[in-house]
């Protein structure tokens, strides 16, 4: 009878955390739904089925007309060209700045790591007008390079403290052998600890693409021009004066949530595993 009472238990809990996660799900996963129901709505229907969880009939007309008669993919590409610069970079200095603040003892360590913290106490909106006349002086206003350059500089510090806790995981035993045996300490860095840290990396490169893909201040703030703009900034032209293209709109947030999906699809088994080790010192 105990045992199964303590079955029942066991059941009974998984029922509550199957629906528990159900519920989530659906809480999370409603709002992107809708925004795919209303993209293939014709905009004669649009607010006459407002209330049905799916449209009468379908159309491609806002798909058509964003690619056909808007600059959507220009703002397309070079988000591609910025968040994808903006993750390689970062995953780069963050490695090497990790590892660093990981394995050796310097001064100034305790000093660096209190100014990496630092960086992220003020709000961004308290930097915009001396980030501007900076970049104005520098002549990056209204440029893609600026704009990586700024998003490497905000998404950097937590990145490197995020790999060196990847690093922290990582015996140094293995570097030490691998240094008696002749490599050089780059070398050990290189084929040793890299690929141990492959779902860290990973991480963080995500944590860096998403950061970049979705910014909008900075970029709606540096950038003016239609051939500049991003696709955060660019799905404000939709938004007119007097009303919302809401067909549209919905439209480019579809065709922009793809390469989100795509790109965490294809690394979600090294995430999982390296938000896990990462999260873990010991």
């Amino acid at each position: 009878m105990a045992a199964l009472s303590r079955r029942a238990q066991r059941q009974g809990e998984g029922a509550v955390r199957a629906l528990l996660l159900a519920v989530y799900l659906l809480f999370a996963l409603f709002p992107i739904y809708w925004i795919v129901k209303i993209s293939f709505t014709p905009d004669r229907k649009l607010f006459k089925e407002a209330a049905r969880l799916w449209p009468s009939s379908l159309t491609l007309d806002h798909f058509r007309t964003l690619f056909s008669g808007t600059p959507f993919l220009t703002y397309f590409k070079n988000s591609l060209v910025v968040s994808g610069s903006t993750a390689v970079l970062v995953v780069f200095l963050a490695a090497l700045a990790g590892y660093a603040l990981s394995r050796f003892r310097f001064a100034g360590a305790n000093l660096a790591r209190g100014f990496l913290l630092a960086t992220q106490i003020f709000p961004l909106v308290l930097l915009i007008t001396p980030l501007y006349r900076i970049f104005a002086t520098l002549g990056l206003i209204n440029t893609l390079p600026g704009l990586i350059l700024i998003y490497v500089v905000f998404n950097l510090p937590f990145a490197v403290f995020l790999m060196q806790g990847f690093f922290d995981n990582v015996p140094a035993e293995l570097e030490e052998a691998a240094l008696i045996d002749g490599c050089t300490r780059f070398a050990a860095f290189r084929r040793v600890v890299l690929p141990m840290t492959l779902p860290g990396i990973v991480a963080t490169l995500g944590f860096a693409f998403t950061g970049a893909w979705s910014e909008l201040l900075f970029g709606l703030m540096f950038i003016n021009s239609d051939t500049n703009k991003t696709v955060a900034v660019g799905l404000l032209n939709f938004v007119g004066k007097f009303g919302v293209d809401w067909g549209q709109i919905t439209a480019a947030a579809v065709i922009s949530l793809l390469p989100v999906f795509l790109f965490f699809g294809i690394i979600q088994r090294y995430l999982i595993s390296g938000l896990t080790v990462g999260a873990v010192k010991g």
